[in-house]
């Protein structure tokens, strides 16, 4: 049963990354068109809770298809399971999930990266 929800829930992330992406894509291309350099991109995106959000959302939804899909990768090719798989699992979503949220802040707190 477990599989099924990972299944389940690695395709629900997936619709969820498509919206992501393409705006990702559509927000670089107008940034690398209009020839606007590091400093500016960053004014813009410090304090917008709105950029947070996008790319938090971002973050959240690969850390979990990331995790899940090295999961069945790792099931398959290396033969894991049980509690190293598990194991496995969390530390490869906590590892993209606190790097992810890192970068975020970095970019809309203007924190340190």
């Amino acid at each position: 049963m477990l599989d099924v929800r990972l299944y389940l829930l690695q395709r629900l992330t997936a619709l969820m990354m498509i919206p992501l992406v393409l705006g990702h894509l559509v927000v670089m291309v107008y940034a690398v068109q209009g020839g606007l350099t590091a400093a500016e991109i960053l004014s813009r995106t410090q304090g917008s809770l709105v950029w947070g959000g996008f790319y938090g959302a971002f973050v959240l939804a690969a850390s979990i298809h990331g995790a899940i899909g090295l999961r069945a990768i790792s099931a398959e090719v290396l033969g894991l399971r049980g509690v190293g798989l598990t194991a496995l699992s969390w530390g490869v979503f906590l590892t993209l999930l606190l790097l992810g949220v890192r970068a975020v802040y970095a970019v809309t707190a203007g924190g340190p990266a």
